[in-house]
């Protein structure tokens, strides 16, 4: 469906822009005149219409992009406070897309407002916009719907989604640092053993003295950088290709999950970080109303384990056949026993959402402890190691100049 650019005023006579998907310059008139504005100029944007295709979604193969949370979780929020304040669904929408933060969600908002208006449920379409709306979303949505509570439910909703984000930026800033030091400190090597070396080198073998073991290491490391840089680049890229592969099959990703978990302080970090989001991605499913063997599917497909993945699956599996939360859990070795015995506390007194957000709080302060401990190993690893690089390579050029002067 082609996309259209417009100029219109509204009631208050303000000039407003936006786009608008419509067959026909003529249908796209009319929509905008249901919605009480007065078009003054519009034209089909040229070259946007297979954007247009991907955003809205419609043939089924909407392409990810990386959509800021935060806005969808802003943009949620005010569609709660619309509906508390009784506005209608398709009003609601509208006051959204007039405010939408960036043209590309005022696109996605539009299209789900076309399908309200023709009867589709919101939370069905949500879920044709994969890219913006997760499983998870369109879920929430459904019960708040059915349960007649849909402005409680996005409250709820965009709590959760700045909160995913919180955490997940947590770990991702306290890596910054140590990221940066080790880019600047390879850079740095780099530099020393192309540039550098083999010049200092050049005046040792000029010599004809025979050069000490360290140093005639680093004169042949530094050979080969210098004359097969290529086959070095095009080695790591192959291996990386190789590694992407890898972890991306069915075995492989299995593996790789499992030696993260294991890995000291990071699996440990991995693991909490991992707890929070299951724990309150359960709580808040369950808190709207959503059915507990659906939300558990949904809550597996949030984890991006596939170990724990397998566990949750394998929990879902028992609770069909009758038994409890807390036992497969305990069973599993996956999850940590404080969260197996928390659900089974919840179960018995009736209160599971609630034993939930409280493990979900607890571990998120142990992700901040966590992600500190992590900072403050990973920072004097990398000083350390980059010391002994940088000592090694000055101590493998200064021995033979010291031989040099001895003799």
């Amino acid at each position: 469906m082609p996309i259209f650019e417009y100029k219109a005023i509204d009631g208050a006579n303000k000039v407003k822009k936006g786009i608008i998907d419509a067959d026909t310059t003529r249908d796209a008139r009319q929509k905008l005149k249901k919605d009480r504005l007065f078009v003054t100029d519009i034209k089909e944007a040229k070259g946007k219409k297979d954007r247009a295709v991907r955003i809205r979604g419609v043939t089924g193969v909407e392409t990810p992009n990386k959509v800021r949370t935060e806005q969808i979780a802003a943009v949620t929020r005010q569609m709660a406070s619309l509906l508390q304040a009784g506005i209608p669904l398709a009003e609601a929408l509208r006051m959204v897309i007039e405010q939408a933060p960036d043209k590309k969600i005022e696109s996605v908002y539009r299209d789900i407002r076309e399908k309200v208006t023709q009867g589709m449920p919101f939370g069905d379409a949500v879920l044709q916009h994969p890219a913006y709306f997760t499983d998870l979303y369109s879920n929430m949505v459904k019960a708040g719907e059915s349960s007649g509570a849909l402005d409680q439910v996005l409250v709820r909703l965009a709590g959760f989604l700045q909160a995913t984000t919180r955490l997940k930026n947590k770990v991702g800033a306290a890596l910054i640092y140590p990221l940066i030091m080790m880019v600047v400190g390879v850079i740095v090597v780099a530099v020393l053993m192309v540039f550098v070396v083999p010049r200092v080198t050049q005046l040792i073998k000029g010599r004809g003295q025979e050069l000490p073991l360290p140093t005639a290491i680093l004169i042949t490391v530094s050979d080969f950088l210098v004359n097969y840089w290529l086959l070095v680049l095009v080695g790591a890229l192959l291996a990386t290709i190789a590694f992407q592969t890898f972890i991306h099959s069915e075995k492989g990703s299995l593996l790789w999950d499992r030696f993260k978990l294991r890995l000291p302080v990071f699996g440990d970090l991995m693991r909490k970080q991992s707890m929070a989001r299951f724990t309150v991605t359960l709580a808040t499913l369950l808190r709207s109303g959503v059915p507990a063997l659906q939300a558990l599917q949904v809550t597996k497909s949030v984890l991006d384990n596939k170990v724990l993945q397998n566990a949750l699956q394998d929990v879902h599996d028992r609770v069909i056949e009758g038994t409890d939360l807390s036992t497969p859990m305990k069973m599993s070795g996956v999850f940590p026993p404080t969260v197996s015995y928390m659900v089974g506390v919840g179960e018995q007194a009736g209160n599971l959402e609630e034993m939930l957000e409280r493990v979900g709080a607890t571990y998120d302060e142990e992700v901040d402890l966590a992600t500190q401990k992590l900072t403050s190993v990973i920072e004097p690893l990398i000083i350390v190691l980059l010391a002994v690089i940088v000592a090694g390579i000055v101590i493998a050029i200064v021995m033979p100049l010291l031989q040099l002067q001895r003799a």
